[in-house]
């Protein structure tokens, strides 16, 4: 049985242009982690419908806050501790091993891309990463397990064991600068590619929801795999709405 057998007639076009295509670069949200059971943050019953997102100068302003932050931190963990990455992150990795796919732009936070085999040099992440965290101060790593130890005894955020100063996850937040030189080599892919593949994305964060349209204007055709409707959606050549897992899955199996 031929790897198109059975398919249904979007997941045979997305095999097909990713076959005709020399420089994929693929973009993610949320919505790849989910069935690895990380939590959505946007969707109805998402996180940011329990809890109002604690902006980043509140973060950096109030103690109090720091405190609340890492207290949200810690009651996911288990969430992210357990997830592995899913047949969609296996996929894209399958892809970048055969070299169809040259980087992974990521709006998720969730490390699942480098787990899923994806080397370190090929993920870019727009939002950073919550397996750690850092000082903003000295820059110094600090790892989650030795801050919850810290914050179990003490109920306070922890400040830097070099210099004192405030640790936060290696995230950005609402109201952080993005961070420079991810921006840029995103924009210098999405500028290379042939093929812009968005996946599980809600395309509304800008400017990171601007990169497809970049794609677009640079000649490379654009696909939108998203199990709800984007604004984006006109301006692709291909959009799919079912499910993520499912509809990449079969392109674990793609040759060069």
């Amino acid at each position: 049985m031929g790897l198109m057998d059975n398919l249904e007639p979007p997941a045979k076009a997305l095999i097909r242009m990713v076959r005709d295509a020399e420089r994929v670069v693929v973009f993610t949200g949320a919505g790849i982690s989910t069935e690895c059971g990380i939590p959505d943050f946007r969707s109805p019953g998402g996180l940011w419908t329990k809890y109002r997102p604690i902006e980043f100068q509140d973060y950096m302003s109030s103690a109090q806050m720091r405190a609340e932050a890492w207290r949200r931190k810690f009651a996911m963990e288990p969430a992210f501790r357990a997830a592995r990455p899913g047949r969609g992150h296996n996929a894209i990795a399958h892809l970048v091993r055969i070299g169809k796919v040259r980087h992974v732009i990521t709006q998720n936070i969730d490390n699942l891309h480098q787990m899923s085999g994806v080397p370190e040099n090929r993920v870019i992440e727009l939002h950073g990463n919550a397996t750690y965290a850092h000082c903003l101060d000295c820059g110094l790593r600090h790892e989650i397990d030795d801050i919850r130890m810290a914050f179990e005894a003490t109920g306070e955020a922890p400040g830097c064991r070099a210099c004192g100063g405030i640790v936060k996850t290696a995230t950005v937040s609402f109201g952080q600068a993005m961070p420079q030189e991810e921006m840029l080599r995103a924009e210098a892919a999405t500028e290379d590619c042939d093929l812009f593949l968005a996946i599980g994305s809600s395309l509304v964060v800008y400017p990171a929801a601007g990169f497809p349209l970049m794609a677009k204007r640079n000649g490379a055709r654009l696909v939108i795999l998203n199990r709800e409707a984007t604004d984006l959606d006109p301006y692709a050549d291909l959009v799919v709405s079912e499910d993520i897992g499912s509809v990449l899955e079969p392109l674990s199996t793609l040759n060069n």
